[in-house]
């Protein structure tokens, strides 16, 4: 019986540490082919817009379908060099190729390992691709298209809330479209507009794409071996939820044009967004407009994913416009909850959601008062054990009783070695006899297993600890302790845990693992965030003072009876 239960125990140690080293394995050893795509020239005539969200809407022209050629506003005019607008929370850069924002660095929050160099969350060199692109189908001006910058404030003056950035275009028919995307002070979302004036005799009912190109890379740098989160496109409805698309699916899906989508493509409602560690970029249409979500695969290693919506008919002579929100920014859940329904599910916790958002928010709370997100961890780890001490005193109290019996137990197993229906029968009466149970150690672990992975996800998701200090050495609690300190301490703690703890005498193979899993668990810790290890580091400290605890009284007890026998 003895032995069952620590094959439980040492089978749920295994799986949290396999479960955090599965999935950083499949990211390392199965990364995604990535291929350059060609650098394009500006000025020079565009190739055929394959990019292009083809038949998207009913009506398409000509110009919709790849291997068209996209419309300019001048046959002869070059195109012009990009424009910087800066606000108080980010820097793009918008070039009037298409009207493509090709890069935006988010001032507040740094490169990871380079405290001076803004994040960039879009951009576009000869590394990276990763760009927000719109457009409108029917034959009026996409992506490739050649605008003009209208002249205009580059830069959010002081006092000024709103700065719009105007680029126009007129159409081989006459027709003419402005595109002004307007940047607000305090806020990551930026506003696109598309103004089309009907040049024509008949109305006209256009629709626009809006849309993000990317490679495979991770835009931040990330560790080797360290914890990983999804990158990739998702899409977002009432209906269906939180709906990952990884860059596989994207793949198989361009292998076999008939295969089923894992989103409804066709709604009312919800939003489309590229998702990494911490930030996200999102189209976010209005409730209740029609719209087609749309991911795909593309040329040179790239993938798409967007959404196309229909605008209103707009008599000859008169112009009609279609509006959609842009966000690029951090996960922060309380403004992403604010810009549209279930935008706060980037932050993704999986199936434990449930905990993991009430711990976030506690962990927010203790922010709050303290001041520092390391001691807000501290804190909220000794709040949780506090929560679970009668579990975890029930449990050490049965392991501090298996540690005492040991010698006994080892006396039956050496005596009946030969004879293991007797040797049962004798452990179980010394069970009895010594008012122990065997599985008295399981319960608290199971209940517990929920809250360590929900926390787990809660300290690797958080934003707010990216580039967070908590004292002298740690600057950063999001990466890995610079100087192995925090790892070198969680080793010790560790070590004294299994001391601590009955040796598994029935199984000498079980005896070794116990004592190799702290080496384990500490070189895995090597590569994880300072944030985690300082969560283990704290839970192991307050795990061993209370064995300790219990082993001295227990050890007081039984010299107590043995005094009584006498």
């Amino acid at each position: 019986m003895k032995s069952e239960t620590q094959r439980l125990i040492l089978f749920l140690i295994f799986g949290l540490s396999a479960f955090m080293l599965w999935e950083r394995w499949q990211a390392y050893s199965h990364p995604q082919p990535v291929v350059a795509p060609a650098p394009s020239v500006p000025g020079a005539a565009p190739k055929a817009p394959a990019d292009v969200p083809a038949g998207a809407a009913a009506g398409a022209t000509k110009s919709d379908v790849p291997g068209a050629s996209a419309p300019a506003a001048s046959a002869a005019a070059p195109a012009a060099q990009p424009i910087t607008v800066r606000t108080d929370l980010l820097s793009a850069r918008i070039d009037p190729v298409g009207g493509v924002i090709t890069e935006v660095a988010l001032l507040h929050h740094k490169t990871a390992g380079d405290s001076n160099e803004p994040y960039l969350a879009l951009q576009k060199n000869a590394d990276r691709t990763f760009i927000a692109q719109a457009g409108l189908l029917k034959g009026l001006a996409n992506h490739h298209t050649v605008f003009e910058v209208l002249p205009g404030a580059r830069e959010l003056a002081a006092g000024q809330d709103a700065l719009p950035v105007q680029l126009a275009a007129t159409m081989p028919n006459g027709d003419k479209v402005v595109l002004t995307y307007t940047f607000h002070r305090g806020s990551y979302v930026i506003d696109t507009d598309f103004a089309i004036t009907n040049a024509g005799t008949a109305p006209l009912t256009p629709s626009a794409y809006f849309q993000f190109t990317r490679d495979t890379k991770h835009v931040g740098a990330t560790s080797t071996m360290g914890p990983s989160s999804y990158v990739g496109p998702v899409v977002y409805d009432e209906a269906d939820k939180y709906k990952k698309v990884d860059f596989g699916e994207l793949d198989k899906e361009a292998a076999d044009p008939e295969r089923k989508k894992t989103y409804t493509a066709r709604n009312d409602n919800g939003w489309v967004a590229m998702v990494e560690h911490y930030f996200v970029t999102a189209w976010l249409p209005p409730d209740k407009v029609s719209r087609e979500f749309y991911t795909r695969k593309l040329d040179g290693g790239l993938y798409a994913a967007g959404v196309v919506v229909d605008g209103p008919a707009i008599a000859p002579g008169a112009t009609g416009n279609i509006r959609m929100p842009l966000y690029v920014g951090p996960q922060d859940q309380d403004v992403l909850k604010g810009l549209a329904p279930g935008l706060d599910r980037v932050v993704d916790y999986g199936i434990f959601t449930i905990i993991a958002a009430p711990l976030f928010a506690l962990l927010k709370f203790l922010h709050g008062y303290l001041g520092n997100w390391g001691w807000a961890i501290i804190v909220m780890t000794i709040m949780i054990k506090g929560v679970f001490y009668p579990l975890n005193a029930a449990a050490a109290r049965s392991m501090a009783k298996m540690k005492i019996v040991a010698p006994k137990m080892k006396a039956l197993q050496e005596t009946y070695a030969n004879d293991k229906v007797e040797l049962q029968k004798r452990m179980m009466e010394l069970y009895r006899t010594e008012k122990i149970n065997p599985l008295g150690g399981c319960l608290p672990i199971l209940v517990q297993i929920p809250v360590f992975i929900s926390l787990y996800w809660v300290l690797l998701s958080a934003v707010e600890l990216r580039h967070a200090p908590w004292i002298g050495w740690i600057h950063d609690l999001s990466a890995p302790d610079p100087l192995y300190i925090l790892p070198v301490l969680y080793a010790i703690t560790a070590w004294l845990q299994v001391k601590l703890s009955p040796t598994p005498v029935t199984d000498p193979m079980q005896a070794k693992m116990f004592q190799i899993m702290p080496i384990a668990f500490s070189v895995m810790f090597l590569f994880f965030p300072s944030g985690l290890v300082l969560y283990w580091l704290v839970n192991n400290l307050l795990q061993i003072a209370q064995q300790w605890h219990v082993n001295r009284m227990l050890t007081k007890e039984a010299a107590a009876k043995a005094e009584k026998r006498r």
